[in-house]
């Protein structure tokens, strides 16, 4: 397909991060092609300027970037090789921009999957969730050819407010789960704090007004410990990906030789908080398991709330 001189570019997998991506890529005045599972999410892009393919080999044909932002490396194989495969259907010269949280090994079978089909490859996870990628504020993560991370400067300036090169491909998602090893050990310490405030009876509104602005605090202390206080977690990083990424930066630990108590742990308490939770929730529901641990009656009021 001639898609023309103008910088094209494929998104797949258009949910939550993707869609707020393609969306800042159309405004940017770059064609965007979307596809996803289920199809209706992609079709609620059109109003944005995005256009539509019915599979991932169409939505790459002709495009000089191809975006992927799914929920893991298992996804991106589902829909890499066959006969609607987009890896097969790159044009020539096109880069494979890899966006999504993967973890250390899974990444490494992707580099090798891009090498098989002799596609450019550049792994750039992300940091952010919906609110910055929704206002092109992500930070990116790119490892790779330098030339090749060049050719995908135009989508860092579209989606993101910070851009890390940090060197061969595979640094980026390295550098993923170090970042995920904190905040998921942040949001389990905050989760387990907030549930210990609540049954020593200790005010947890005016515990994180004392955090406020002192060098103990941080933006997950008060944006999250509030949503546990009110026990309403309305989605800004769900937490069906929390229990992902706290599961692939536990692994990552153990295969460097750690022993990784601390993301075992917070691993294992956003799995208790799924099994009782909505994953489409905020992984602040994390509180409800913290929380649930503690006290025979689960459904108690939070103190302060």
């Amino acid at each position: 397909m001639n898609r023309g001189d103008k910088l094209t570019v494929a998104v797949l997998g258009t949910g939550v991060m993707g869609g707020a991506m393609a969306r800042r890529l159309a405004a940017a005045g770059i064609r965007v092609w979307g596809w996803n599972v289920p199809p209706e999410d992609a079709e609620l892009l059109r109003p944005a300027g995005v256009e539509i393919a019915a599979s991932p080999a169409e939505a790459v044909d002709g495009a000089q970037i191809v975006v992927t932002m799914v929920p893991n490396a298992e996804a991106i194989e589902s829909f890499a090789e066959g006969v609607d495969g987009f890896l097969p259907a790159m044009r020539d010269g096109a880069v494979w921009l890899q966006t999504s949280t993967v973890g250390v090994k899974p990444a490494e079978r992707l580099m090798r999957l891009a090498e098989k089909h002799g596609v450019g490859f550049v792994d750039s996870p992300v940091l952010g969730s919906r609110e910055p990628a929704e206002r092109g504020e992500l930070v990116m993560l790119s490892s790779g050819d330098e030339e090749l991370i060049d050719l995908c400067e135009p989508v860092f300036q579209a989606i993101a407010r910070r851009h890390f090169r940090l060197g061969p491909a595979g640094a980026g998602s390295r550098m993923k789960m170090v970042a995920n090893h904190w905040i998921m050990a942040a949001v389990g310490g905050l989760a387990e704090t907030m549930a210990l405030a609540s049954v020593l009876g200790v005010d947890g509104g005016l515990f994180l007004e004392a955090l406020e602005g002192t060098q103990m605090d941080m933006g997950y202390a008060q944006t999250k410990g509030r949503m546990m206080l009110e026990r309403s977690y309305p989605t800004h990083g769900n937490l069906a990906n929390g229990a992902k990424d706290a599961r692939l930066a536990h692994e990552a630990a153990r295969d460097a030789g750690l022993s990784a108590r601390i993301s075992g742990a917070a691993s294992q308490l956003m799995d208790a908080a799924l099994a009782i939770r909505p994953g489409t929730e905020d992984m602040a529901a994390a509180y409800e398991a913290a929380f649930r641990s503690s006290v025979s009656h689960a459904r108690g009021p939070v103190a302060g709330s």
